[in-house]
């Protein structure tokens, strides 16, 4: 399974490490040996306008041959929104199999029309800029339409690593990976609208 982890100027870096420390653990489950993600950005250094930056693995590379593709949120979406090249690589993901947001990141993936008549939530300060790309803002932590998932800001970002970890290796495993990050919190606020099985996706 390949995953491509999106950042871009102006991000959260919450909403992008939350994800990223759980899902990379995955890697520690014997039968996921094979489990890759790649750190795709359009410019090899990503900012996030505080003073802390990462490199990007990827420079743009095509989206479509991923299995996964997330976006984290941050101030840097409401531009990147407007900005037809960056979201037509985006659009490069349109059959990827499972497409998920954290935060902002849903407005995203909302201009790249994947939210299309699909229920999604975002931060709770921004649900007023989500609501016309998508069918319904769900005022919850996380939403999963299909083989869209999205979440709310910033903090729920484990919550959302967490919930994506379980499906894929079930919540026995993912008690272990809780008790090594030493968090207690078990997170309830999560609608389903239409279940997509994530075993359907194939590891490669």
């Amino acid at each position: 399974m390949e995953i491509a982890l999106v950042v871009f100027d102006g991000l959260t870096f919450l909403d992008f490490v939350g994800f990223y420390d759980v899902v990379t653990r995955l890697k520690e489950v014997e039968y996921l040996k094979d489990f890759t993600w790649d750190i795709c950005g359009t410019t090899e250094e990503i900012n996030d306008g505080q003073g802390l930056t990462v490199k990007a693995d990827q420079i743009k590379p095509n989206l479509s041959k991923y299995d996964m593709i997330f976006i984290p949120g941050g101030l840097g979406t409401r531009e990147l929104k407007e900005n037809q090249e960056f979201i037509d690589w985006i659009k490069q993901a349109k059959d990827v199999k499972y497409k998920i947001s954290v935060c902002t990141g849903a407005l995203i993936l909302g201009a790249a029309g994947f939210l299309k008549d699909k229920k999604a939530t975002t931060h709770p300060l921004a649900y007023d800029l989500l609501e016309p790309y998508c069918e319904e803002v769900v005022k919850t932590r996380i939403v999963r339409d299909g083989n869209i998932i999205t979440c709310g800001g910033v903090s729920t970002s484990i919550d959302l690593g967490l919930y994506v970890a379980e499906q894929l290796i079930g919540r026995e495993e993912v008690e272990k990976i809780k008790e090594k990050m030493d968090y207690p919190y078990t997170n309830s606020e999560i609608v389903e609208m239409i279940n997509f099985p994530f075993k359907d996706c194939e590891f490669k």
